[in-house]
């Protein structure tokens, strides 16, 4: 990818030339302010290559290093040498974004209400509030990006390049970036950055967020320390990585915890926990680790249960045979309905070979999985558990049976008839099934 040096801040939607004329806050008009802040920032970056900062790793010594140049720049202004600072703090801010940070992008970054940030093109720049979409007034140019690109994928350590015009990768603060090249996407590079926020961690949590019931939280709860293998389902967006890390949390601290993903997301407390993450190939086209290894290694780690971020192709089929052989796991998948997951959770191992049947895939499927988590969005954009269904291991006519045991109904989630299985597991552990289900006198 050609990379050029980052130009100043991009103004707001409309006429470049209007902006630039236009006033800024504290007096003075945008091109003396972009002439002002260039200026400041070519004074940073020469004392960051002067001290060998790395500006993303130490970017406490880059802000006391923006914050010297600031002062200086004050006391040679009472002298009418240099234009003053309206707001030297904010000036700071500007340039920790432009130095150490992602640029124009960084207050979005920063900015708690957003859920995901993407660029169709370097004028049309998109964010996700509260589920809902909106175009922000932010305009950038294509060299821009293309530096943006690399400063995110500088950090992780992976590439872009046209043999391999897709990445995924994950930014410092826990974001995940996802890249399409141009040439794939038509006329501009595609980007997207999903936001690591943290509204819930535990599945108490998620009861007060209004995601769950506190009986169908205790009973998930429940179910995770009895060891029962759990599938969360849902469409994109509709919180499946949180409410795995919201599971995970509730794994017992004596057991050893391997989760892997195709880039670190689960972020869950617990003493005895290794996180695998896939890697691409090399420039030689050799060294790639996929998911499939990963899920194959990590048996090879005295698991006591195993977590799996996504399953999207053949490595559910080395998934759903450790699962078979009694080590309890999770993972997430995408799909419209608890129901559909199963069907899907029977298709992908198919992808692993030809030799691979579906008569012995939907039998190990259906005694593999006890329970499908499954969620999605309400109409205000709010994540909710839809339905937790429960899987007792029959199928008939090459269909996997399940009994709904929580369900939506009128906004509310609320206990259906069905029970999970192995409830021997609940009584190993001192829990009451029945009463976590509500049905003890």
């Amino acid at each position: 990818m050609a990379v050029s040096p980052a130009s100043a801040y991009a103004g707001r939607r409309g006429d470049a030339r209007d902006d630039r004329r236009g006033a800024v806050p504290g007096g003075g008009t945008q091109s003396t302010h972009d002439a002002l802040v260039e200026g400041l920032d070519q004074e940073l970056r020469a004392l960051v290559r002067a001290e060998g900062v790395d500006p993303q790793r130490d970017a406490d010594v880059v802000r006391r290093l923006a914050e010297g140049v600031v002062h200086r720049h004050d006391d040679r202004s009472l002298t009418g040498v240099v234009a003053p600072l309206a707001d030297p703090g904010a000036m700071v801010g500007e340039l920790l974004a432009r130095v150490s940070g992602f640029g124009p992008l960084q207050p979005l970054l920063e900015d708690p209400t957003v859920e995901e940030i993407w660029i169709n093109d370097p004028s049309r720049v998109f964010v996700a509030r509260r589920g809902r979409h909106e175009l922000t007034n932010l305009v950038l140019t294509r060299a821009q990006v293309d530096e943006l690109v690399e400063r995110m994928l500088k950090s992780s350590g992976r590439r872009i390049d046209l043999s391999r015009p897709f990445v995924d990768a994950m930014l410092p603060e826990g974001h995940r970036l996802h890249v399409v090249l141009e040439g794939i996407s038509r006329g501009f590079s595609a980007v997207n950055i999903r936001k690591f926020v943290l509204r819930a961690a535990r599945l108490s949590d998620l009861v007060e967020l209004g995601s769950l019931t506190p009986q169908a939280a205790a009973f998930l709860e429940g179910s995770v320390r009895a060891g029962l293998n759990i599938l969360v389902t849902g469409g994109t967006q509709a919180g499946k990585t949180t409410m795995l890390n919201c599971l995970a949390a509730a794994v017992p601290g004596g057991e050893r915890v391997i989760s892997a993903e195709e880039v670190y997301e689960l972020r869950f407390p617990h003493p005895d926990h290794v996180a695998l993450q896939t890697r691409q190939s090399g420039l030689e086209g050799t060294g790639e680790i996929r998911l499939r290894d990963l899920v194959k290694e990590s048996l090879r780690m005295r698991p006591s249960r195993i977590i799996v971020g996504e399953v999207r192709a053949e490595e559910c089929l080395d998934l759903v045979l450790a699962l078979n052989a009694g080590l309890p796991g999770m993972c997430t998948l995408h799909a419209n309905s608890a129901r559909e997951a199963l069907v899907k959770m029977c298709l992908l191992p198919l992808l692993a070979g030809e030799n691979i049947s579906d008569r012995f895939v939907v039998p190990t499927v259906a005694t593999s999985v006890d329970l499908v988590v499954h969620l999605g969005l309400d109409p205000r954009g709010h994540r909710q558990v839809q339905e937790i269904v429960a899987v007792p291991g029959r199928v008939e006519g090459g269909v996997i049976e399940s009994e709904p045991v929580f369900v939506r109904r009128d906004g509310e989630l609320r206990r259906a008839h069905g029970s999970p299985p192995r409830p021997e597991r609940f009584e190993r552990v001192g829990l009451d099934l029945r009463l976590l289900l509500g049905e003890a006198c």
